[in-house]
């Protein structure tokens, strides 16, 4: 999505890294946003910074540790005094739980990762309250078609990718009288350089090749293709938009037809 329809907006985007946090850091961009870029690792965000900026719009580098409260409230800081408000915060930031049956998962490994899947979007959210609601913003909060399924070895995962839905409808529905919208973006498969190290690792298992697994899995979904992560970015900039002025409370995956919901 390109134009203008997040003209003069500026958005907080967290977990920012080189697939879909700097998808959706450029096609923010592109649609006419300023930015905020936080994750842990500095010399990634510079990274996409260097990309925001030469789209034209202004990036400012914020290495957070979302799991933080000061760390979360420098941000929060940082954003507002280098543009005095804030119009939408999209969570990106994830940590995957264990992977395995729930028959035998491990608590704490469990617990970690709704540590940052869960409560660190909450802390975000409240924190970034009082300006989203000055500005009549939104939050976009990153899921993913975990939901949809519930396949081993994804129990963990899917119990944190639930919670967070859970949440952003909770709080679409606490925020909504003070104007701040909450939606939800659901990823199915996204074709970039994680998935296709991931593929290929899938066949060497099976001594073949990588192709072979792409297109098995992709013979199973609607489009016959994998989502890339530029069109996960544009659901993200849709809701983060006036287009989306009338929807909070909802979750729309982009999966290219794997599931439908």
């Amino acid at each position: 999505m390109s134009g203008s329809v997040l003209a003069s907006r500026i958005v907080v985007i967290s977990g920012v890294g080189p697939g879909l946090g700097r998808a959706i850091a450029e096609q923010c961009a592109r649609a006419g946003a300023d930015l905020v870029l936080a994750s842990r690792t500095e010399p990634r965000l510079q990274e996409v910074a260097a990309g925001v900026r030469a789209l034209g719009r202004r990036a400012l580098v914020v290495p957070t540790d979302i799991n933080d409260d000061a760390a979360a409230q420098h941000l929060l800081d940082a954003a507002v005094g280098e543009y005095g408000q804030v119009d939408a915060l999209v969570s990106n930031a994830f940590a995957v739980p264990p992977l395995g049956p729930l028959q035998t998962v491990d608590f704490n490994a469990a617990r970690a990762g709704f540590e940052t899947n869960v409560f660190a979007a909450l802390r975000l959210s409240r924190l970034f309250l009082p300006t989203l609601a000055a500005s009549r913003g939104n939050i976009v909060m990153i899921n993913s078609s975990v939901l949809r399924h519930s396949s081993q070895p994804y129990g963990a995962y899917k119990m944190t990718k639930a919670a967070l839905l859970a949440l952003a409808q909770c709080l679409a529905s606490e925020f909504g009288p003070r104007g701040v919208r909450v939606n939800s973006v659901a990823p199915g498969w996204i074709w970039a350089e994680t998935l296709q190290n991931y593929f290929g690792y899938l066949a060497g298992k099976r001594g073949v090749d990588a192709q072979v697994v792409h297109d098995e899995i992709a013979a199973t979904i609607d489009l016959r293709r994998l989502p890339v992560p530029d069109e996960i970015a544009d659901a993200v900039v849709f809701m983060a938009s006036d287009l989306a002025r009338g929807i909070t409370g909802h979750c729309l995956d982009v999966n290219c037809g794997e599931y439908h919901h």
